[in-house]
């Protein structure tokens, strides 16, 4: 029996044809990975990532927590030179609107436990600490740069987005938190 061959115009548009759809198909798989690598970054107007952490007395708080209240959400490490020449006026901060409807939240990315909790204690914060050290949390806002705070209104939406040091004892930030009070 004679087998009968496909003409060479046909096997052309075949291979064609397979080349095009390959390359259909891994554009396709291009398009989708590379919109799942995109880090997602906060900015201000919109709604602040939900979480739950557990503080350094092993009480966990999620953002539902500070419900009815501003939270300025500090994203620091000990080992970040500006996060702590932040610190003293921050912690100034604190005490001064605790009871104003005004919470500080610290998420210290450190992966060293003991200098964290050494830090946290010779510094005698007044403000909640938390410790983060896989940087989940702020893997959630895009945070990438230290210092970088969130100041969230009652309502869980991300008012202004500040990144580096800030002097929080400046008249200035007095009367921006007190147009948000």
């Amino acid at each position: 029996m004679a087998t009968q061959e496909i003409p060479a115009k046909s096997k052309d548009g075949l291979g064609l044809g397979l080349f095009g759809l390959l390359a259909v198909l891994t554009a396709g798989l291009v398009y989708t990975v590379s919109g799942t690598l995109k880090e997602r970054i906060v900015e201000a107007g919109e709604t602040a990532p939900k979480f739950t952490l557990k503080t350094d007395q092993g009480r966990q708080v999620s953002r539902a927590d500070f419900g009815g209240k501003l939270l300025v959400l500090n994203f620091w490490a000990t080992w970040c030179q500006p996060c702590v020449e932040e610190i003293p006026s921050l912690n100034e901060f604190a005490k001064k609107y605790s009871d104003q409807g005004v919470v500080v939240l610290g998420v210290s990315v450190d992966r060293n436990e003991k200098l964290y909790r050494d830090f946290v204690q010779r510094n005698k914060l007044a403000f909640l600490t938390v410790r983060d050290p896989e940087a989940n949390l702020s893997g959630q806002y895009g945070t990438f740069k230290y210092p970088e705070t969130y100041i969230i209104d009652r309502n869980g939406k991300v008012v202004q987005k500040i990144i580096g040091p800030q002097n929080w004892t400046d008249p200035a930030y007095e009367n921006f938190f007190q147009s948000l009070l």
